[in-house]
């Protein structure tokens, strides 16, 4: 660790030239002395397939369209040196980095091999593909962060570190792992160019501790030229260039081109391989050049060494093995730990969302205590009806404010770099997050998506999290609904009553969430799950619970149905605690049945048995059943996000 001591990123010291270095895994005994790793990538390409049409066209719905990505790449690239890949917008960096780090989704069509160490890497094998762990702290100092490390990483709108040092943190998070591969997508984008420089300029010297570098850049400084071992140009997938600076320097000269004094080289060469579109003469004009580029490259002798320099690779007996990274991590308890503590802290930091989790029932309550102010035991004054509206409106709102807070509140990570001193680097790892992704500020499902690819933990650990952080907060904000509602509506006024209508609204809530957090593991547009979790909410609170249509009076199919719908169990518990032992007066004591048919329901036990016939035997039971819907949605839940996990891996 004493060479991180060294590192600076304030341009105190400048980089040496070296855009003619070449390594031989062959040559120089001190190099060959230390390990030394090669990254081979050898004749990749990347095709999708489209439909033509859309899915209700039905006469080209079937007809597909095929777009080629990527066609043909190889590159070659050993430790200590550092790789930039330049081209326009859509020439397919992201894409490539994708398919080298084997990230690609498996929607489309990859061919081709990336191999380390002359080693072709199973699919599996892409995420284990580092080295082992080193001390946290010597990671801060070495991107200078340790006077950050307490600081929230913020966003633009929260504010937070500056995004030089958001940068720093991302690449942080790769560090402590100690990759011997590191691959940055436009790290330097959005960034001014003292800062861009340092950047640049850090990533350089960790290719000069032994690792191989990669990077895409869409639009370089000149001061840059010299910090880069290799320089790969892509065009609409295809490689145009890739080798040295001095190589490109002479090559392009080679084929007449040559880069004009007091020109920024990589401005030059970008233009002179991208396809201007403005005219359709100047379109095919550009076009043409392109290929006559890539023609020269794939028969320059340039290109032939990466080929051989690939093909030796294979061949040697003395490469070391795959770097994997150790497999010595913490136990599933141990990260579900540090995972809820990390999503706790988190949302707490979020007032706004802490006060609308708290507080949406409390003020549903004040609108349902103002609209029936209290309600009577007088048939005439609508003892049942206010009853059974009331139950009906609490058995309906529950989940949908649950369903609420898993879309809308499933929080943005705006964690702070905190220096754990658990043992292990999940720990660290946790605690510096994925400020990569901070301009999109993205909902807890994606920062599990990213985070879980680098193999620290699975999918549906996150969602255990999740659920076990929302407890606290929904017994807080059930029990302030209930304790306002309950005794100020005046319902049955017995203390046990009350817990019993607590619990049971209680668990309609963490359903309607619980049941959101599957459907958000299986759809990704949250307002479509929106829409499906109302739909499902409404249909079961029609079907189950017996206040519109009598269970008994409903066909086959609907009977069968509100049997699967937690609302029934609910609205039986709610009904039998509420009217189980009261008695109802009918006006002035003239009133008759004759004259008034309401006055013929006296005992609460009659809307009992018209509602929900047997209800009250089954008390306990609709108790249980209730509650069972909280486990077997999370176990749900966990089997979607598992499912979800192996359709993303690599």
């Amino acid at each position: 660790m004493s060479e991180l001591s060294s590192l600076t990123v304030d341009g105190a010291s400048e980089p040496q030239a070296h855009g003619n270095h070449q390594s031989s895994l062959e040559e120089d005994p001190t190099e060959a002395s230390r390990t030394r790793h090669s990254l081979s990538v050898l004749h990749i390409s990347y095709s999708v397939s489209y439909s033509v049409g859309r899915w209700w066209d039905i006469s080209s719905c079937w007809q597909r369209w095929n777009r080629q990505i990527l066609k043909d790449i190889s590159l070659y690239v050993e430790s200590g040196q550092i790789m930039c890949i330049l081209g326009s917008s859509g020439s397919g960096k992201t894409t490539l980095l994708d398919a080298v780090s084997g990230r690609l989704r498996r929607t489309g069509t990859l061919l081709g091999e990336v191999s380390v160490n002359g080693r072709t890497l199973r699919r599996d094998q892409f995420q284990d593909c580092f080295s082992y762990v080193t001390q946290v702290e010597a990671i801060m100092a070495e991107l200078h962060l340790s006077h950050v490390a307490d600081q929230v990483i913020g966003n633009y709108n929260f504010g937070g570190i500056s995004s030089g040092e958001r940068r720093r943190v991302s690449m942080a998070i790769q560090l402590l792992q100690d990759p011997k591969i590191m691959l940055f997508d436009e790290p330097t984008t959005g960034l001014d160019s003292m800062t861009a420089n340092q950047i640049v300029f850090l990533l350089t010297e960790l290719a000069h501790r032994g690792r191989i570098v990669i990077l895409t850049i869409h639009q370089p400084r000149s001061e840059f030229f010299e910090y880069f071992d290799k320089i790969a140009i892509l065009t609409f997938g295809e490689l145009v260039f890739c080798g040295t600076p001095v190589e490109m320097l002479d090559f392009f000269s080679g084929c007449g081109y040559p880069c004009p004094e007091h020109s920024n080289p990589f401005d030059f060469y970008m233009d002179l391989t991208s396809v201007d579109s403005q005219s359709k003469e100047r379109e095919i004009e550009t076009y043409r050049r392109v290929q006559m580029l890539e023609t020269a490259y794939k028969e320059s002798a340039i290109y032939h060494r990466i080929l051989e320099n690939i093909d030796r690779t294979k061949l040697l007996k003395n490469l070391p093995m795959v770097p994997f990274k150790t497999k010595d991590l913490p136990g599933t308890l141990c990260k579900l730990g540090v995972l809820l503590r990390r999503v706790t802290r988190n949302f707490s930091r979020n007032k706004q969302a802490v006060i609308m989790r708290l507080l949406q029932n409390l003020i549903m309550s004040l609108f349902l205590l103002f609209f029936f102010l209290r309600v009577q035991n007088d048939m005439l004054k609508g003892a049942v009806q206010d009853r059974v509206g009331l139950l009906y409106q609490l058995v309906g709102a529950t989940p949908f404010t649950g369903m609420l807070n898993a879309v809308t509140l499933l929080p943005s990570l705006a964690v702070t770099l905190q220096k754990f001193t658990i043992d292990g680097y999940f720990y660290d790892y946790l605690a510096l997050t994925r400020a990569s992704r901070w301009r999109r500020v993205p909902m807890l499902r994606a920062v599990s998506d990213q985070e879980s690819l680098d193999g620290l933990y699975e999918k549906w650990q996150m969602l255990l999290a999740y659920v076990l952080h929302i407890l606290p907060f929904s017994i807080v904000a059930t029990v302030l609904f209930s304790s306002v509602s309950y005794w100020t509506l005046g319902l049955y006024p017995e203390a046990a009553r009350f817990v019993y209508f607590s619990a049971a609204l209680l668990a309609s809530h963490l359903i309607g969430e619980c049941l959101t957090l599957v459907l958000l593991g299986m759809i990704q547009n949250p307002n479509t799950v929106n829409s499906i979790v109302a739909l499902l909410s409404i249909a079961g609170l029609l079907v189950g619970s017996g206040f519109v249509r009598s269970t008994e009076e409903m066909n086959y199919v609907f009977k069968v149905y509100s049997y699967f719908t937690f609302q029934k169990y609910c609205c039986e518990i709610l009904t039998v605690n509420e009217f189980y032992g009261l008695n109802f007066t009918c006006g002035n004591s003239n009133n008759s049945v004759i004259n008034k048919p309401l006055c013929a329901i006296v005992q609460g036990i009659q809307i009992i048995e018209r509602t929900c016939p047997g209800a009250t035997s089954r008390f306990t039971t609709n108790f249980l059943i209730l509650y069972a819907y909280i486990p077997v949605l999370v176990l749900l839940g966990i089997v979607v996000f598992k499912i979800r996990d192996h359709l993303t891996s690599r």
